[in-house]
């Protein structure tokens, strides 16, 4: 009896170790960046995500869910203790109750894990167990995003282009002419650098609150424990003539150069290498309101973007020499639920073409891209109404500066993107025979049902192509 005692022990601690082993083997982590430009929603997108994996009722178009494969989803704690978890039952909770407010936006990095039990599909499926897919969710600011454009631009060359792009914006004003009346040539004074990084971060302020979507170098607006150093004491100058070793030009160069190797390059080595998989979300709809040079510069900063990114296919060589490469990027336009559903067509269609050269370049990498619109949370209802004795489109919401119901027709947006794109390429001014209003809505009361995550639009099809080929 001890005997057979012991080889039962035995037998069984060999199990457990083939078990632990296959479990280890067969077990796979994708990690998934989620980032926004300005006002696309990125907290938001993070949290309706969760919510909808956890309960996949709203979740049709994805495929392991429909096929019934997906037998469990769970939050776990996340792998990296270092960072500060997302805090989604806070932001839920905000989006959910009986007073409904979209949560405060995120301006660090965060993560979170989701695991999925899920049964493979194929030939051989019901020769194995279950395995298990970890998602871990990295969120993180765009502003960051943004600065990897930085590493392969020198300090002269980022003035240039940062001070003709200023000469358009009524923002800068202050900064440029604080800017003109400097001579770099001279020596560094101290005060006067710290005035004009202050004045600059001021500009980066308002351009950021007035929904721009190019606002380098992005710790200046999120400085943390580097506030005051002088890593985020530079800005943008004319090049003197004369550029001597401790004249305030020169030594501003310095300081682009070590924002560049001591914030940059550390966020890129320990965060964003290590992607397997990208969702860039943007306010497309935000952009198109606001006139032809917004649509242009969201056009110039979505490719910047993608080039910030090493797209390509992944393989076993690929992590044994440290070779990683982002291989799938999703760009998705935000708030897609201001439009009546029979304009999606078209904003997905300008989504598309706003980054039609950048992708040709990943998808000839190996990486494949998607343009999609999305609502994340869906906060209106459709309607058709008469306006002028035509029957428009439109979509009824609670308006988030009255709390009180309104309609809204956007206007119709062009289906030949060209019709938007070739004015904002050309620098025209305004739209010339159309005009596009917006209303910022609330999120709507919901009442949900047993195993139903909030309303969205399309928010399954975006996770089918981000993480749909794991499951």
């Amino acid at each position: 009896m001890a005997f057979s005692g012991l080889t039962d022990g035995i037998t069984r601690g060999i199990e457990g170790a083939g078990a632990s082993l296959s479990e280890t083997l067969f077990d796979t982590t994708l990690r998934l960046g989620v980032t926004g430009l300005s006002r696309a929603g990125k907290t938001v997108f993070i949290t309706a995500l969760v919510a909808n994996l956890l309960n996949r009722g709203r979740m049709p178009q994805l495929k392991a869910q429909a096929q019934g494969r997906i037998q469990a989803v769970y939050l776990q704690p996340q792998p990296d203790v270092t960072l500060p978890r997302f805090d989604y039952e806070a932001h839920l909770a905000a989006l959910t109750g009986d007073s409904p407010r979209w949560p405060a936006s995120t301006r660090a990095i965060s993560e979170l894990r989701l695991s999925f039990r899920v049964q493979p599909a194929g030939f051989l499926s019901s020769w194995r167990g279950p395995r298990t897919l970890h998602l871990d969710i990295v969120d993180y600011p765009g502003e960051w995003l943004l600065d990897l454009s930085l590493l392969d631009q020198s300090y002269d060359a980022w003035s240039e282009a940062t001070l003709a792009r200023l000469e358009r914006r009524a923002e800068a004003a202050p900064y440029l002419a604080l800017a003109r009346a400097e001579d770099g040539a001279l020596r560094l004074d101290e005060a006067r650098a710290r005035q004009l990084a202050e004045t600059f971060t001021a500009y980066l302020t308002a351009a950021r609150d007035l929904g721009r979507v190019d606002v380098t170098p992005g710790r200046f607006l999120l400085p943390g424990d580097l506030a005051g150093s002088p890593v985020l004491t530079f800005a943008p100058l004319p090049k003197p003539a004369s550029t001597g070793r401790n004249s305030l030009w020169r030594e501003m160069e310095n300081r682009y150069e070590a924002y560049k190797i001591r914030v940059v390059r550390p966020f890129f080595r320990d965060h964003f290498s290590r992607i397997d998989r990208q969702v860039v979300l943007a306010d497309v709809l935000g952009a198109i309101h606001q006139g032809p040079r917004a649509v242009e510069d969201l056009r110039r900063v979505m490719a910047e973007v993608l080039s910030g990114f090493r797209p390509g296919r992944n393989t076993w060589l690929s992590g044994l020499f440290g070779a990683h490469r982002v291989e799938r990027i999703l760009f998705a336009a935000t708030k897609a639920d201001h439009l009546h559903h029979e304009q999606h067509p078209a904003l997905t269609a300008i989504t598309a073409s706003l980054l039609a050269e950048a992708k040709q370049r990943a998808d000839f990498s190996g990486a494949r891209t998607e343009a999609m619109s999305l609502a994340s949370l869906r906060a209106t209802v459709e309607e058709v109404v008469t306006r002028d004795g035509v029957e428009v489109p439109a979509v009824r919401g609670v308006l988030q500066s009255t709390a009180k119901p309104a309609l809204m027709y956007p206007g119709a947006l062009p289906s030949d993107p060209s019709r938007l794109l070739s004015p904002a390429r050309e620098g025209a001014e305004a739209w010339l025979d159309a005009d596009y209003h917006l209303m910022t809505f609330a999120p709507a009361r919901l009442t949900l049902r047993p195993g139903e995550g909030p309303p969205h639009i399309r928010l399954d099809r975006a996770v089918e192509f981000l993480i749909g080929d794991q499951l």
